[in-house]
């Protein structure tokens, strides 16, 4: 069966600093990084992800009979290999599933949970003052139970069609005969000297001279690839119970750096989660998102709500006015989510209220199109208690895949271990999250409390925004989402605004410069089309009172869009994703 994929070029870079520019012309040489990536099309399914060998995962199920949450699972057990830096089991993420034939969408919770031994003034140092991040993302104390393989098992049960031994062979293929680690992965470990401060890590991604993992030379994963043995044969449960447990508890609890509290008890009582679909109108569109412990569809739906007062007709893609509309309705989605998000089991999160069609009138009403607002003020939504404003940021990591069945069903999930290569501790192969550094590092400001603050089984808040989108008759049309930190909102609701506003394709958007501004500056990234046109957005952004920095993005998009020919894949140039449709 003939196949239609595109590999594209490598990104080696990761989030360079930001750069301030006063002229209107920008060097060529400053476009490192994008590439030029072909649309893919495919007649019955789809699958788009980060690496190839993944995507390649992904279409073998579906090409087998498989169901599009089969290709999912097995694309994210080859991520965990090939790139582990991101993903992988030993984190979590969230799923969004499109059953075509119930036009029924349904949302899965696998985040991680804090121990039953953390505390709120964990992230404190001795004096009171909130750790340096770093100090608090290497070792144990940032580790939360992972949540991947309960959400994806109970996914499988719902909307699985291959055993679920099947969906392990391709990554335990590969962990076995090995892989070729990209070169952007090589530069990631080459470049993070915190890699070889831990034993574990130090001993897996650099060859006995010191040097780090190459990309012309195989590498090999066995412990990885026994422990997909056990939890392909036993389930989940093999996971969280029994020597693999018991082995993750001991790395965490004897960490090099500041130990975890995490216990056998943790990991067993552990339970992924179906949340409530979080959607809402958007012009002729439906836009469902996942709701909390993630920010992501409500801060999605708060853009998108605040720009569907305005006309964007008349306004191309990277014009300064869609550039100075959209960063506005971030900073007040910002302002929002810094205050009111965190976990629903333990907070009582005003979803309704700040997605109400009133209340984002009322906020769109605070945006001018002469002048931009500064820093945005939390509004008031209905049902809203009061809460300090958290002034804690997610880092640039995470994956995003998706695919389609040749039913129709879709399956779009975001998964991460937070920041590059997670803890840093590294157990039978594969690495644990620095999850718990989401949380607010501070558990009350200005004698208020944060909604966000650590504490005993507490899922920390996120910015995964993994989204779906339905046309005027209620059908699949496009499926989005992004890895990059606190950033992943804006990514994706700008893909959004210039698929359904601006009619780009989904490729020609998701390579289209990101624009980012998280209350506070304005990060816009190189046209690398038209650095000229960069410069003069920057003089037209700056002449509203926008402070504007010119920086790298590492956003890692991937979509799928159903056209009336047919499906349409796109990856982002910035890493190494793949599309592969038939």
């Amino acid at each position: 069966m003939m196949m239609c994929w595109v590999l594209l070029s490598t990104c080696l870079f990761g989030c360079a600093p930001a750069m301030t520019i006063d002229h209107e012309s920008i060097a060529p040489e400053a476009h490192t990084g994008i590439r030029d990536i072909e649309l893919v099309r495919g007649d019955r399914q789809m699958v788009s992800s980060a690496d190839p060998s993944a995507s390649r995962a992904g279409m073998e199920m579906l090409e087998a009979g498989g169901s599009a949450t089969d290709a999912l699972i097995a694309m994210s057990m080859v991520l965990t290999l090939t790139e582990p830096q991101s993903s992988g089991i030993g984190g979590g993420g969230f799923l969004l599933h499109y059953d075509k034939a119930a036009k029924a969408v349904r949302t899965y919770d696998g985040r991680e949970l804090s121990p039953a031994g953390a505390t709120s003034d964990q992230f404190l140092g001795p004096d009171g003052a909130p750790l340096e991040f770093w100090d608090a993302v290497v070792g144990g104390v940032s580790v939360g139970v992972p949540g991947l393989l309960r959400m994806l098992e109970m996914a499988h049960k719902q909307h699985g069609k291959l055993p679920w031994e099947r969906l392990f062979d391709p990554a335990i293929r590969l962990c076995e005969k090995g892989f070729y680690p990209t070169p952007r992965l090589s530069k990631l470990i080459a470049s993070n000297e915190r890699l070889k401060s831990s034993p574990t890590t130090r001993a897996y991604f650099y060859d006995e001279k010191g040097e780090a993992l190459s990309p012309i030379r195989l590498k090999t994963n066995l412990p990885l690839a026994r422990v997909l043995e056990a939890v392909a044969k036993g389930g989940a449960d093999a996971f969280y119970t029994g020597p693999i447990a018991e082995r993750m508890v001991e790395a965490a609890r004897t960490a090099f750096r500041r130990p975890s509290t995490m216990t056998l008890e943790d990991l067993t009582r552990y339970e992924a989660v179906e949340r409530k679909t979080v959607c809402a109108p958007y012009r002729d569109y439906k836009i469902c998102g996942m709701g909390p412990p993630t920010s992501g569809g409500v801060a999605v739906h708060q853009i998108l709500g605040v720009m569907s007062h305005f006309d964007l007709s008349e306004w191309a893609p990277g014009s300064p006015e869609l550039t100075h509309l959209f960063v506005e309705a971030s900073r007040l989605a910002y302002a929002d989510r810094a205050v009111y998000l965190a976990d629903p089991d333990r907070v009582d999160v005003p979803v309704a209220g700040l997605i109400d069609p009133d209340y984002l009138a009322d906020r769109a009403k605070l945006v001018s199109m002469d002048t931009t607002m500064g820093i945005a003020s939390a509004g008031r939504p209905g049902g809203a208690a009061s809460f300090a404003a958290d002034r804690s940021w997610e880092f640039p990591s995470t994956t995003h895949l998706v695919a389609v069945d040749r039913s129709g069903n879709v399956a779009n999930m975001t998964a991460s271990i937070e920041q590059g290569f997670g803890s840093h501790i590294m157990v039978d192969g594969y690495l644990l999250n620095n999850e718990l550094t989401d949380f607010s590092f501070e558990p009350e400001r200005d004698g208020a409390p944060v909604a966000n603050a650590c504490g005993p089984r507490k899922r920390p808040r996120s910015t995964m925004s993994p989204t779906l989108v339905f046309n005027e008759a209620d059908q699949f049309f496009m499926a989005i989402g992004s890895p990059g930190g606190s950033r992943i909102i804006e990514y994706v609701a700008r893909t959004l605004v210039y698929v359904l506003d601006k009619k780009m394709s989904i490729q020609g958007a998701i390579a289209a410069p990101n624009i980012v501004n998280r209350n506070g500056v304005t990060e816009l990234e190189l046209d690398p089309q038209d650095a000229k046109r960069t410069g003069k957005l920057t003089k037209a952004l700056r002449a509203l009172g926008h402070e504007v920095v010119i920086q790298r993005q590492s956003s890692g998009l991937h979509g799928i869009v159903q056209t009336p020919y047919g499906l349409e894949g796109g990856a982002d140039p910035r890493r190494e994703g793949v599309a592969i449709g038939n």
